[in-house]
């Protein structure tokens, strides 16, 4: 149980465990591993709690299905492993500006703020146009060996190497 303290793990074995717990989902739930369906949940839940019941008429609430399901689980359960590896690793700390931005961009905590809002509402954005996410393209798809999720996992490695040249 060593691994667990350690603040990087192989990409090769955390890919290989993935794929497996990607099995697992089909073959438990008959339903791909994704997460992106749920912050539009959230969202969704959001409005529901502000403007009332009249969201749930919505045609795209209606087809994603307001309501905590295995996904959401999913999703809180990243975060909280997260979390958990973080603090075993001695990894965790809080930080505004991570030192690899402010060693590019500086250490202005509105930057990286809007950066980063600016960042994951175009991810959202993309996310729900392609109708799916890395974890449901580029996991689930691909396994399935959807033309669709192939030609995203394409695009997610293009975009990554773009940001990445960008960043660093």
């Amino acid at each position: 149980m060593e691994f667990l303290t350690e603040v990087s793990w192989s990409p090769y074995v955390v890919g290989a465990c993935i794929g497996i717990l990607s099995w697992f989902t089909f073959l438990f739930s008959q339903k791909q591993l994704a997460c992106s369906t749920t912050f539009a949940k959230v969202g969704g839940m959001l409005e529901r709690a502000i403007a009332g019941e009249k969201t749930e008429e919505k045609a795209y609430y209606k087809k994603i299905n307001l309501r905590v399901d295995w996904q959401f689980m999913l999703v809180i359960g990243i975060v909280i492993g997260s979390f958990i590896s973080a603090l075993l690793s001695g990894d965790f700390q809080l930080q505004w500006v991570p030192s690899l931005w402010a060693g590019a961009f500086g250490s202005a905590i509105f930057l990286r703020l809007l950066a980063a809002l600016v960042g994951g509402i175009c991810l959202g954005f993309g996310a729900r146009w392609a109708d799916g996410c890395t974890s449901g393209h580029g996991i689930s798809g691909t396994m399935q060996l959807a033309l669709s999720s192939w030609i995203s996992a394409i695009f997610f490695f293009i975009g990554g190497i773009i940001a990445a040249q960008i960043i660093f």
